[in-house]
């Protein structure tokens, strides 16, 4: 059986030329994703890079060993933006690799039918089919795999040495990542066949006598009930996007979309044609004939439509929502660090003010930026520290306490933000262990919780001697000052060097948030943007070159190839933005939640939507799906004549 696949997919080269396009692309991804985390993996650095402390253990958990990078050896957030490259880049290429298998086996029909007639079992057709995706899936994972390997070297050399990775990294060994990424390449073709093959197991002898095959009105009662499962996933994913899950609503925000559109997917055959009718009323009112005739194909054959809208659907709800929380992110940001500076002036660095100024200025909340390994009963993380006065900071900074006494931040003592102590357990009493960056230990006892201020305060603050004394050569990295009485801010900004007001420095801060939450987009969404952007080409395409009889039998009744042109217009059109309804609708659902979650305590929040981008989203999406459906159509009307539907 494995022969005849061979020998199928031989014969049919061009039929399957988009299934192994797609997954050798998704494999390249994972590949070049996997091999790059095991490069960060294999960095060591030096000793005098890191610290190595032992865990406290307990709850199960034994202590142990943990060797933690200083900031400056950290490549963490490489480890993170890969994951999610990663992870994206799988998600989307099931979607894919179901499609075009679909689309495939849709398209032989009548060869299939001809082999039932001469005594294929359906379970022949199932192992014909499977085989032949096993085929397709062995060539393109293992071309995916040798484009990563050969990629990897050049990817590593444009990530050392920036933020996410301050250190040189050299490849490592290619053979488990890249094993894993082929592994992954077959069972996501595998499963994406699966439904195809089973479909393929169900077609009658009597298809290879039909001129025209209808699809199924009905879905199977187990795609529904999957369908509902994960509805009802996604359902209770949203209810947890609010303001007690504090870090957790941001991840919960970028994989929601992900499993909304897994259910949408598996119902899209049901949803479609509603949202397809409503979407069609202006149409058809406006073009007549060939809107009409969109609708009907769109309603005729919702499986169809349904495929050629799900990576419309999946790039569209998963990037719209992920720039949209990201924006929202940036404006809680702007609210926190606006509400958090009481202080009207701003000096960057640590230069002391000049003697000029000294009798203008009331006060000066020059902190000391340190650092601090906290062990926890099973890991160890880097954490920022921030040395303070309590007397000065209080006046510059909101730093009311949640709970406890600022004032008794004394000796070997530390108030933590809010976050921390829900993330963690935290309350005033407790003891964190820690190491500090010149390797001296410390127990640390938690005097006071404050409100989180990110891009303000640290989530560790610690009396300002203790921060000198472990950090003798810190520098503070901005100052907050503090006009006497009756100074005006803005004259006194003038004589300071390196100051401004703390509105303009607090709008540089939520501008420089918003930069590097572009930056992530584009490290996270580019290569699955780009990848999607194959898909939703090579889905359309194949979608229109197995219509050739279709177009031919409508230029034998008369239809002329301006019409045919206009209906495949119209119809593509038509499913684009049934697609992306779909997908806005989770892009506004998500969006309202996590600007709920992240606003929870701060007025006057801004509120500001990336409409160009999210448009640019949206426009894209719609632009291939109908240039990709009408290229191939133009070129079937060329080549083929009325007379061709009698071959």
């Amino acid at each position: 059986m494995f022969h005849l696949s061979r020998q199928t997919v031989s014969r049919h080269r061009s039929l399957y030329a988009g299934s192994f396009v797609a997954l050798a692309v998704g494999v390249f991804l994972l590949g070049l994703a996997a091999t790059a985390t095991a490069a960060t993996i294999a960095y060591h650095g030096t000793a005098a890079t890191s610290i190595t402390v032992t865990t406290l253990g307990g709850d199960g958990a034994a202590p142990r060993q943990v060797r933690v990078p200083f900031s400056d050896a950290d490549v963490s957030g490489l480890q993170v933006v890969l994951s999610m490259v990663g992870t994206i880049s799988g998600f989307i290429t099931i979607f894919v690799i179901a499609s075009t298998f679909a689309f495939a086996v849709a398209s032989r029909r009548r060869e299939i039918g001809l082999l039932r007639l001469i005594g294929a079992t359906p379970r022949q057709i199932r192992r014909m089919v499977l085989g032949e995706a096993l085929v397709v899936a062995l060539a393109a994972s293992l071309t995916g795999a040798l484009a990563a390997q050969l990629a990897t070297p050049l990817l590593l050399a444009k990530a050392s040495y920036t933020e996410l990775a301050p250190v040189k990294l050299e490849p490592a060994s290619p053979w488990i990542p890249l094993a894993i990424a082929v592994a992954a390449g077959l069972v996501v073709a595998m499963l994406g066949a699966r439904s195809a093959a089973r479909r393929a197991g169900r077609v009658g002898a009597i298809d290879a006598l039909r001129e025209a095959a209808l699809e199924p009105p009905r879905i199977g009662p187990v795609r529904v009930i999957f369908g509902l499962l994960f509805m009802a996933g996604a359902i209770t994913m949203l209810t947890l996007i609010r303001p007690s899950s504090g870090e957790g609503a941001v991840p919960l925000a970028m994989f929601t979309p992900m499993v909304m559109v897994i259910a949408l997917t598996l119902l899209a055959p049901l949803v479609v044609p509603v949202v397809g009718r409503l979407w069609a009323l202006p149409l058809v009112a406006w073009t007549q004939v060939s809107g009409r005739l969109a609708r009907s194909n769109v309603l005729a054959a919702p499986r169809r439509s349904a495929s050629l809208a799900a990576p419309i659907l999946a790039i569209s709800a998963v990037a719209g929502s992920m720039v949209l929380s990201l924006s929202f992110a940036a404006d809680s940001a702007a609210a926190t660090i606006r509400d958090a500076v009481r202080a009207p002036i701003v000096v960057t660095g640590g230069a002391p003010i000049p003697a000029s100024g000294a009798g203008l200025v009331a006060a000066v909340d020059a902190g000391v930026p340190t650092q601090l390994v906290r062990i926890d009963r099973d890991d160890a993380q880097l954490e920022d520290v921030e040395g303070i006065d309590p007397a000065v900071a209080t006046r510059t900074r909101d730093l009311t306490p949640l709970a406890g006494d600022l004032s008794r931040l004394t000796g070997n003592t530390v108030a933590i933000s809010k976050e921390m102590a829900g993330l963690e357990g935290y309350k005033v009493g407790d003891e964190i262990p820690g190491v500090f960056v010149d390797r001296t230990p410390v127990k640390l006892r938690v005097v006071a919780i404050v409100k989180d201020a990110f891009g303000v305060n640290p989530s560790l603050l610690i009396p300002l001697d203790l921060a000198h004394k472990h950090a003798s050569a810190a520098q503070p990295e901005r100052q907050f000052v503090l006009p006497a009485d009756g100074v005006d801010p803005e004259s006194l900004v003038k004589q300071l060097p390196d100051a401004q007001l703390a509105a303009d420095w607090e709008a540089d801060q939520a501008d420089g948030v918003r930069k590097g939450n572009q930056l992530g987009l584009i490290l996270l969404l580019g290569p699955a943007g780009l990848y999607s952007a194959i898909a939703i080409a090579n889905t359309l395409l194949m979608g229109s070159l197995q219509r050739r009889h279709e177009f031919v039998t409508s230029r034998l009744l008369g239809a002329t190839p301006a019409q045919i042109r206009r209906m495949v217009l119209w119809e593509s059109s038509l499913v684009g933005a049934v697609a992306l309804s779909l997908g806005t609708a989770i892009t506004v659902t998500v969006g309202i939640l996590i600007r709920h979650a992240m606003n929870s305590g701060l007025t006057d929040v801004p509120f500001t939507v990336p409409w160009a981008i999210l448009l640019g989203i949206g426009g894209l999406c719609l632009t291939l799906a109908v240039g990709s459906a009408l290229a191939p159509t133009t070129y079937i009307l060329r080549r083929s004549q009325p007379s061709a539907v009698m071959e």
